[in-house]
């Protein structure tokens, strides 16, 4: 899955602290989101950052490490609501009003800058790596820039789950959903500060369940989750329970909820099993299930919720041991940055993913992915000391006369190199925008295999071996050569009695079908096994396996090849089915699965348990075969390159051949074919 909101808590703080205003009544400075005898600093909240920015990050680095860490998005969000409507209480508590403009401006003066920077130069550099790095990159700017990369990439018909082009600015929808937050919020405050205190508990409250309820509706196992995890409507839960948190905290009447202590004998145990619950989602989740959309999201909001409550008591008896660890150093340094590694960090994997390619499971995997992380961090906290707090501090008039006093002292020659410097990557930015493509390398070949790929449905001819027929199939030298029959060996037989013919098949008498790995090894597949039937189309899922399949019916060839799982991941019941619709009698390779997702291993796992008990089906282990190459992967980590399509087709050849063997006790040898 992925993503996620990290504005630092809403960008209210590069600390864990509640910003302090001047009200205009009193003059005096005092602590937003405190009250009379409160600390003016919320310990703690840094830790909550620091728990989220790793979760999303060790997602993306690689999602089977941590299934459900795009839940760290949801306590960003669940911190954001809180913080940002404390702020707006406390100042209307103060100065009797809320000011909108001077509210929105520290907005941007938190966000603006820092992301600039990293949008710009994520840019350039990944020019210089790839341009299937830059796909739409026009559109990515604009949403990124405006804060509307959420709805833009909804309506362009993006997919956060499903990436054929990798999007450099893919995790800021988050961002854009904080943002939208900040625009409305506000207003919806103002009015709700005129009503009791438990109305406006009531009313955050309801927003957030009526978003939950939105998403569970909308959610449809088994397709697309984008439009879904996307949008503002449906994914506002977070920052709702943090609003609700908020209004109660302010209010002296509700303030005592807000005290685990104050909650019976459950209230000992209540903040460790909140941080519990939350773990076990991030470990125990995925992007692809039902109950992460159903309420898992919803349950890691609360359970955030409620670990915020448990930082803002203060106990006789001293720190509470999630307090210690909320207020580490460490997770101070980490949580003050976040916003910051939130932004860097994805830009970050994909160029060293596509400079460095590795493979899950690998040594050099593990490294590169190490040091993703090391720049990451150098990145994050240039940006917080030089840009960040620069702009907090000082705002945008105070760094604006902070750089033309230091452009003052620089010689002629010095401010016309500058600006000559600053001319070049203005124009060179807007020519690589201007000139981006529209389509992945990836995309172009996978929509004229598609096609390719139709013309050969259609011309093949439909005539095939009839499935159980013990006529032997000869086999071209130029493919295969067989060795002696072990000792003791036998033909197998079908389910039947009769003698099933699994012979190594030739190419006329393979069916093969799949999603869009398949397509784009469409003509390797073709070299090896010359004559197949190949019925693969992009975004296939095994439901749509077995539709076809079935549609086929009797005139489906003595050999098939399933290749499908990369979409919405492997459906038990719906291989069985398919495998089942096959019958006994026909030879049967799965394809098994590789790509960044977190299911890989259990879908793989899945494959081999279904072909496990039938002998006329093998698993083609793609996923060992390319891990050993992750060169010949292209640049989206899912599909192969031309090089990696040959490697597909000799590891599904392969695997025909030991199928063979397994049921004929004849042992197949394949001759290596040059790759053209």
């Amino acid at each position: 899955m992925t993503t996620s909101a990290i504005s630092r808590a809403a960008g209210t703080s590069q600390t864990a602290e509640a910003a302090t205003e001047a009200g205009p009544r009193s003059g005096r400075a005092r602590p937003v989101g405190t009250s009379p005898g409160r600390s003016g600093r919320i310990e703690g909240l840094d830790g909550l950052r620091a728990l989220a920015i790793v979760g999303v990050l060790v997602y993306h680095l690689n999602a089977s490490w941590l299934p459900g860490g795009f839940l760290g998005v949801d306590v960003f969000f669940v911190v954001s609501g809180f913080l940002i409507t404390t702020l707006l209480v406390r100042e209307h508590e103060r100065t009797g009003r809320i000011a909108l403009s001077q509210f929105w401006v520290r907005r941007a003066r938190r966000l603006l800058p820092a992301l600039v920077l990293c949008v710009l130069t994520s840019v350039l550099i990944a020019r210089a790596v790839s341009q299937d790095l830059l796909v739409e990159v026009g559109r990515q700017m604009l949403g990124a820039l405006t804060f509307s990369t959420n709805w833009i990439e909804i309506t362009a018909g993006s997919s956060y789950f499903d990436q054929t082009a990798p999007q450099l600015f893919m995790n800021f929808w988050s961002l854009a959903v904080e943002e939208q937050f900040y625009l409305v919020w506000p207003l919806v405050t103002l009015a709700l500060l005129a009503v009791a205190s438990r109305v406006r508990v009531g009313v955050a409250l309801a927003v957030g369940l009526a978003s939950s309820v939105l998403m569970a509706v909308m959610f449809t196992p088994g397709t697309d989750a984008t439009r879904v995890y996307y949008g503002t409507d449906t994914h506002v839960m977070g920052l709702m329970a943090g609003a609700a948190l908020a209004f109660a905290w302010a209010s002296p009447r509700l303030a005592g909820w807000v005290a685990p202590s104050r909650w019976g004998r459950f209230g000992a145990y209540a903040v460790p099993l909140a941080l519990v619950v939350l773990l076990a989602e991030m470990f125990l989740l995925d992007e692809q299930s039902s109950l992460t959309f159903r309420g898992g999201i919803v349950m890691a909001s609360v359970a955030t919720a409620v670990l915020v409550m448990g930082v803002l008591e203060r106990r006789p008896g001293g720190m509470t041991a999630t307090q210690r660890v909320m207020r580490h150093p460490v997770a101070g340094w980490v949580g003050a940055r976040s916003y910051s590694i939130y932004l860097w960090h994805w830009p970050v994997i994909l160029l060293v993913a596509l400079d460095n390619p590795s493979a899950p499971g690998t040594p050099s995997h593990l490294l590169t992915r190490l040091w993703c992380v090391l720049v990451t961090l150098a990145l994050a906290d240039l940006t917080f000391r030089f840009v960040e707090t620069p702009f907090r501090t000082l705002g945008f008039r105070g760094v604006a006369t902070a750089l033309r006093r230091g452009l003052s002292i620089l010689t002629l020659r010095g401010r016309r190199g500058l600006a000559a410097v600053v001319t070049v990557l203005a124009v060179g930015t807007t020519v690589i925008v201007l000139t981006a493509p529209d389509q992945s390398e990836t995309a172009r070949l996978l929509a004229a295999n598609e096609a390719a790929a139709d013309a050969s449905a259609t011309a093949a001819p439909t005539a095939a071996a009839t499935p159980g027929s013990a006529t032997p199939t000869s086999v071209p030298a130029a493919t295969t050569t067989r060795a002696t029959a072990p000792t003791g060996a036998s033909p197998s037989r079908s389910a039947s009695g009769a003698n099933a013919s699994f012979t190594m098949p030739t190419g006329n008498e393979i069916d093969a079908y799949g999603d869009s790995i398949m397509v784009g090894s469409l003509q390797a597949l073709q070299y090896y096994f010359p004559g197949i039937r190949i019925d693969a189309k992009s975004n296939r899922r095994w439901s749509d396996g077995l539709t076809e399949v079935s549609a086929r019916g009797d005139g489906n060839r003595r050999a098939v090849i399933l290749a499908f799982g990369t979409n919405a991941g492997v459906d038990e019941d719906r291989v069985k089915q398919v495998l089942d619709v096959l019958g006994p009698d026909r030879m049967v390779v799965l394809v098994n699965i590789m790509g960044p997702f977190a299911r890989v291993d259990t879908d793989n796992a899945t494959l081999e348990l279904v072909a496990r008990g039938r002998p006329n089906v093998v698993v083609a282990d793609w996923a060992d075969a390319i891990r050993a190459h992750p060169d010949q992967v292209q640049s989206d980590r899912i599909h192969p390159t031309i090089r990696g399509a040959h490697l597909f087709s000799k590891t599904v050849r392969q695997a025909m051949a030991d199928l063979s063997a397994r049921n004929t006790g004849t042992k197949v040898v394949l001759k290596d074919l040059p790759i053209p």
